[in-house]
């Protein structure tokens, strides 16, 4: 990898470092490293889960101690700088680099056991079996062997994100029991169970456009204090994970349901139809019925 990057699909995709297996506009899978290099930082714009298949890694996550070695996975959330990296010579590991977009879409109603994993919990290294580690063997091999063979399927796209999906399925349940017994009733106890449960009903609730006073509100806590927290806890403030929701929410629905324009709009509780594609044009780029459209066109 080179000296400092900025890791995104595209760099991913363009660094002749990677050996890359797979790579759509929201994923990137790494088969292997190529080449090594002794330093580097990175800015890690995009989750990444990653197994080291052979030898060390050493590295700073935002100022945290992260070490890395065989039958290991470290799963890194997006928007992190990743520092003081330092490999073995015979380092080696597989990786999946997911947008946030996509994450959200492949868990939506689990979501918030990803983040409740990373923000409150602080799990980003996980050890695993041969066995386990066979199985992810397996999964790359199944994924790679449809890449291959049947690139004609009309319905590749949803096959290669089913399959990682099941996977991304498979680490949360392994994170979830990964923490010893309690854990989590010890956490709502502290000030991080403020924030815990601010995530639980951003993940939860049906009508997601909502402000930080209405989350502030239902956690009897003022907002200057939620957002504190929120930018404490994992980077961001409570507006932008309120944001980042929304955003996902519309986009599952202009993608995945027939819902009408209208009919999202009353659902996710916004005033008014055009202030919903106002709304949406200001975050996505275009209004909700170009970016279905577009959408459509491009998965066919």
């Amino acid at each position: 990898m080179r000296h400092q990057e900025e890791l995104t699909i595209q760099t991913l995709t363009q660094n002749e470092d990677l050996k890359v297996g797979y790579s759509d506009n929201d994923i990137v899978i790494v088969d292997s490293i190529q080449t090594y290099t002794e330093e580097c930082r990175a800015h890690m714009t995009m989750n990444s889960i990653l197994l080291c298949t052979n030898g060390r890694m050493n590295a700073k996550m935002n100022g945290m101690e992260l070490e890395l070695s065989r039958h290991q996975l470290a799963v890194i959330p997006e928007n992190v700088m990743m520092t003081e990296v330092m490999v073995s010579p015979d380092f080696n590991m597989k990786a999946i680099f997911l947008t946030n977009y996509i994450l959200q879409s492949f868990l939506h109603e689990k979501m918030n056991v990803w983040n409740d994993m990373l923000y409150v919990h602080k799990l980003h290294i996980i050890t695993i079996d041969e066995e386990r580690e066979k199985m992810f063997g397996h999964f790359y091999d199944l994924l790679l062997h449809h890449l291959k063979h049947y690139q004609e399927n009309p319905y590749m796209l949803d096959v290669v994100h089913s399959l990682i999906r099941s996977e991304i399925l498979a680490l949360c349940g392994m994170m979830k029991q990964t923490l010893p017994a309690g854990t989590k009733s010890n956490i709502i106890k502290s000030a991080n169970g403020h924030f815990q449960q601010f995530l639980d009903l951003i993940h939860s609730s049906n009508v997601k456009y909502r402000s930080v006073e209405d989350y502030a509100a239902e956690l009897c806590i003022t907002p200057k204090y939620l957002s504190a927290i929120c930018k404490r806890q994992s980077g961001k403030t409570a507006s932008e994970w309120i944001r980042e929701q929304v955003i996902a929410d519309i986009r599952y629905r202009l993608l995945q349901t027939d819902m009408s324009i209208k009919e999202i709009s009353n659902v996710m509780n916004f005033p008014n139809p055009s202030f919903f594609g106002r709304y949406v044009k200001l975050y996505l780029g275009v209004t909700p019925q170009q970016y279905r459209n577009n959408n459509i066109l491009k998965t066919d």
